[in-house]
């Protein structure tokens, strides 16, 4: 068989080799339960498999009570510190709270009011791109999608870093520094730059200012004008908070643990978690969320009527609506099942938000589905285990009555996990551990090997 070597789209070729990937591909599912394999790396009952010790963060979902697992309502710490506490903290006191979280996990203590500023500062210093970076790089190769364009620029550092392979703890918290200031720039010019050369719209690029915080840089550098509100800032503020980590098992912070095990460099590493976020499975919830719902607005005539969203919800369910895979897209977690605290402390604050922007209406639909969907799941699915909003559920909504782009859906998440990523690459260097290598059992039969002839 001739190949073509064109890759430019699928070839009938190609779909054929695609088959033979398949059919020799696939592996009979009874032999995962034989041999117990943990798919998933998570047990039958959905615990993970213990793969390493944080004081990173922590994710309780359950109580264990006569050696029974209970679920609970879902918490979670910051290194030790209860996150509503934390975002309570800050609310209260109004100041911005991205940055106190991100040097509470690189540090592990919750910085004093000068320590904070000296720490703000810092990261305003770091907040500048090579020069000629924007038009020689990113400006040069525009990607559709700004995730990857993110990961390149992140690799593309690499080459501007005197001691790029140095892997000491001191050079790595200076990279990690510089990457937490840097991957918001490279999330906006990217944008700005797929908006320009591949959608045909103005392209603007603002400098950021030092006195902003992360939040109001965000909207400062996006925004024609420039312009946005407090309320505006301080929501999009605590999404980077409640962003920031969760826990060691998560894909994209597991990816981070398990390229910095081989030793690698930082931009490596980093990237790499950047290429799991991306996945629609982890980061890219949030645009399933507010996809779902401009659908659920197109057909539900009645955005307050409860049987006609209820009767919507089942054909989710049952795949006859929507993209028909089943789900109801931000309900459920993989470790919560009673409450994500994330979603609670979010729901708050979204209120507010709606209330500035005149979209109540919008709010109460997902308030109905919130409320409706947890029962539909239960009676469709014979599923009786807690079904509860996760933080995708209002993500998605928050970030478009910011009027952001889709397209930066998923690079947000990125712009606030760099912090928990960094902090979680220095527990893995600090800790000196084994290069992380589980085992895959090989089921294949062995067979003589026969000469081309004889084949």
């Amino acid at each position: 068989m001739a190949f073509n070597y064109s890759f430019s789209q699928v070839t009938p070729q190609i779909e054929q080799l695609a088959e033979l990937c398949k059919t020799n591909g696939a592996i009979d599912p009874e032999l995962y339960t034989k041999y117990e394999v943990k798919r998933g790396l998570r047990d039958i009952n959905g615990k993970g498999v213990l793969a390493g010790l944080t004081e990173i963060s922590e994710i309780v979902s359950y109580i264990v009570e006569d050696n029974e697992m209970i679920p609970c309502d879902g918490k979670l710490y910051y290194r030790g510190y209860n996150i509503n506490d934390i975002v309570g903290g800050f609310a209260r006191d109004n100041f911005f709270g991205f940055e106190e979280a991100t040097y509470l996990l690189l540090f592990g203590d919750l910085p004093t009011k000068a320590q904070l500023d000296e720490f703000t500062a810092l990261l305003a210093d770091f907040r500048k791109l090579p020069t000629t970076f924007v038009r020689d790089i990113m400006m040069k190769s525009p990607s559709s999608d700004i995730m990857n364009s993110i990961s390149r620029g992140v690799l593309t550092l690499f080459s501007y870093d005197d001691y790029p392979n140095d892997t000491s703890i001191p050079n790595v918290l200076r990279q990690s520094l510089e990457l937490i200031s840097l991957i918001p720039l490279l999330a906006v010019y990217g944008y700005q730059a797929k908006n320009y050369y591949l959608d045909g719209d103005s392209f603007i690029i603002h400098q950021p200012v030092p006195e902003y915080s992360t939040a109001q840089n965000i909207l400062h550098l996006l925004r024609p004008d420039n312009k946005f509100t407090e309320l505006e800032a301080k929501v999009l503020d605590i999404a980077l908070v409640l962003h920031a980590e969760h826990g060691g098992g998560n894909n994209s912070t597991f990816t981070t643990h398990v390229v910095t095990s081989s030793g690698t460099d930082t931009y490596s590493a980093i990237s790499a978690a950047l290429c799991s976020l991306k996945g629609p499975k982890h980061g890219g919830a949030n645009v399933k969320v507010t996809a779902m719902f401009e659908d659920i607005k197109e057909n539900i005539r009645d955005w307050s009527d409860e049987e006609e969203i209820g009767v919507y919800l089942k054909k989710l369910i049952n795949k006859e609506a929507f993209d028909r895979s089943g789900l109801i897209y931000g309900m459920g977690h993989a470790v919560y099942s009673i409450s994500d605290p994330r979603a609670n402390i979010f729901r708050s604050f979204v209120d507010r938000l709606a209330a500035e922007k005149g979209m109540e209406k919008e709010l109460e639909l997902y308030h109905i589905v919130e409320r409706l969907a947890p029962q539909v799941i239960a009676k469709e699915r014979h599923i009786y285990k807690g079904v509860s909003a996760n933080v995708d559920f209002y993500s998605g909504f928050v970030y478009s009555m910011l009027e952001l782009p889709m397209e930066l859906y998923t690079p947000l998440f990125a712009i606030a996990r760099i912090s928990g990523w960094s902090a979680h690459r220095i527990e893995e260097l600090t800790n000196a551990g084994k290069i992380i290598r589980p085992a895959y059992k090989s089921v294949a039969r062995h067979r003589p090997y026969k000469t081309i002839s004889e084949r």
